[in-house]
Parts: structure tokens; sequence; C-alpha cells
């Protein structure tokens, strides 16, 4: 080998290396602001943002790893929530990790929860203040106490308007008013997923360095998967047209079921093999179960930047407009082709 090739080789080699050290480096706050391309007040706030949304992650992590071996963690509290739940008090603290780390933030003035009636206030930030974080704190409670996957789905938006009176009328808008959004999947690893619409990024948790390390860019989402996730249980509660979608999927080759009990689990699968997920309403309650604000709305904004869709079955997602903080929405969300393929079966019985 001549001296030439032997010094491109290393040109190769090196480069390389430099390219897998910078991606091992690249930490989530940083990526923010390399995806914003600016050190702007506004870019710097949302990678603040994004670095407290981290940190309540790694606690939330670090306390569900250890539940087990501590008394007085898992189970239920004995409350119900304001959707009339049962609160565990897995909820309860993930919560109120939340509400703590965002006190110490001085950009949150509110934050909006399924577990809270009302927003949560927070005086000294609100002069400066004028980001909201909605969210849901345990995604998929039922599995809290046998060690199976959970998650915690966030969203950000600005605040409009000075909201004087503590209605927060301003949050009363469509999904696309949201500035970022994302989930926090609690598994074999700690996985943190987010877009501030540019893409969709996902990062693991280092446990020997304490931060999120970005682990893949600009995923996309297949035309179409194998996957299906629904919870069958329901069947017999659901329309016609869902029943017979399903028996569809029964009788055709190709589909697989999967189905955790924590959606943000399922939906991860979904983002990264496609499929569809649905949560459809009831003949009794045809909105639904889930809450627009603090679960749909921020996965929808996810699932679209990664080329998918999310849908109600008549309407996006995205463009659903609340009338209430608290309001819920059917969810059929997933690769663009399974989820036209349920839409069908909804508008045209087939």
């Amino acid at each position: 080998m001549t001296k030439a090739a032997e010094s491109l080789g290393l040109s190769i080699k090196d480069a390389a290396a430099d390219r897998s050290l910078d991606r091992d480096c690249t930490t989530l706050s940083r990526h923010v602001l390399q995806q914003l391309q600016t050190f702007s007040p506004e870019a710097q706030d949302l990678s603040a943002l994004m670095n407290r949304i981290a940190l309540a992650g790694k606690l939330i992590a670090r306390h569900l790893s250890r539940a087990g071996l501590m008394e007085g963690v898992l189970g239920f509290t004995g409350e119900t929530n304001v959707q009339g739940e049962s609160v565990k008090k897995m909820d309860v603290y993930a919560n109120d990790v939340f509400i703590g780390v965002f006190k110490q933030s001085g950009l949150v003035c509110r934050l909006a929860s399924e577990e809270m009636e009302k927003p949560y206030y927070i005086p000294e930030n609100c002069p400066i203040g004028r980001y909201t974080l909605l969210y849901d704190p345990i995604d998929g409670s039922s599995n809290t106490d046998i060690n199976l996957s959970l998650g915690s789905i966030f969203s950000i938006r600005q605040q409009e308007g000075e909201d004087i009176d503590g209605s927060a009328t301003d949050l009363l808008a469509s999904g696309r008013k949201q500035i970022a959004a994302g989930y926090i999947l609690y598994g074999p690893s700690t996985m943190l997923v987010y877009t501030i619409g540019r893409g969709v990024h996902s990062f693991t948790l280092d446990p020997s360095l304490g931060e999120f390390i970005l682990t893949e860019e600009n995923i996309q989402i297949p035309a179409h998967g194998p996957v299906y996730s629904v919870n069958e249980g329901n069947f017999w509660q659901w329309d016609e047209s869902i029943r017979e979608y399903i028996r569809y999927v029964h009788r055709t080759e190709g589909y697989t079921a999967r189905y955790s009990g924590a959606m943000v689990s399922d939906i991860h699968r979904i983002l990264i093999q496609g499929g569809v997920f649905l949560y459809p309403g009831t003949v009794q309650k045809p909105e639904g179960k889930l809450r627009l604000l603090y679960e749909t709305a921020p996965l929808a904004y996810v699932i679209e930047q990664a080329g998918g869709r999310a849908t109600t079955g008549h309407e996006n997602i995205l463009d659903v407009v609340p009338k209430k903080l608290h309001q819920r929405t059917p969810l059929i969300i997933g690769s663009k082709e399974d989820v036209a393929k349920v839409e069908s079966f909804i508008q045209n019985g087939h």
C-alpha cells in the first residue's frame, strides 16, 4: 500500500471516529440548539425546557427502578383524579416531579396535567415564564405494579395573553399551536423522543453519564407496517365499523397484534416498525378515553413529523380544537396507509 493510500485510509477512519464521537457527545439540550441553528433567547429557552423535561425523566426512571424495593411506592392512593380514575401512587409522584422540576426553571408559568383539575401556576415564574407544559406524568399506570413498560407524554406551548383570571383559555387551541412535544419511555433503557417541528429524534439515557445521548435522528415511520395495536377486550363496545376492521385484520395475512397496556410503548413500536394504534370511542362513550391536550395531540405531533398520521376517524387530531381542558378524543395513529385503511372502514364500511 502506498503512503497516499495509507494516509487516505487513516483519514477515513479518523473522520468516522470523529462522527461517532460527535454522535456520542450529542446531548438533548445541544441537539435542540443544533436543530434551531441559532443561540437566540428563544432557542436557549427551548433547549433549557427540554433539559428540564429530561431531568424529570431521569428522576422518574430512578424511582421506578427502585420501586419494588421501597415501601409505599406501588399500589393505589385510594383517591380518584379529575377523570374519575383511580390514582396510583406513582401517578402522584411523577406529577409532583414535573412540578418540582419546572418550579426551578424560571421559564414555565403554568403546568397542566390530566392528574390536576386546573392548571398549576408558578407565580414567581409568570412575569418572565411565557411557556406552558402540558403532560401525562405516567402513561400506562396499570403496568406500574407489574414491572412493565411505562411512559410520560409532554407538550410545550407558548402562553398567549395574560391569563389574569387563571382560566387558561388560550390552551383551548388546536395541536398546531404546540412548539414541542414528545414522550419518555421507561423500559429496559430509558428513551426520550421529541420534535420541535423539525423531524423526530430519539435519545437514550446513559446512566454512567447521567445524560440523554442522541440515538437516531430524523426518524421516518414506514408507510405501512404489520402491527395493529388495540385492546380487543373492548370489541363488543365498539361501533360496527371498528369491529369490521378488526375482522378484516384477523382474516388478512401479514398482520400482527401487539398491545402492552402502555400507549407510549405501543406507539414507539409503531414509530419504528410501522403499523397502527387504535383507541376508538365506544357506542356509549363515542368521545373515547384519551385526553387531547395531554396525550393525543402531543403524540400526533410526533407521528406527523415522522411522516405518519393521527386522526379521530373523521378529523386530523392536530386540527381538533378543544372546548375544555380535559377533552377526550378517539385516536387512530400510525403509518399513513394503515390509518387510511381504518378510516375507510369508519367512513365507507370497508
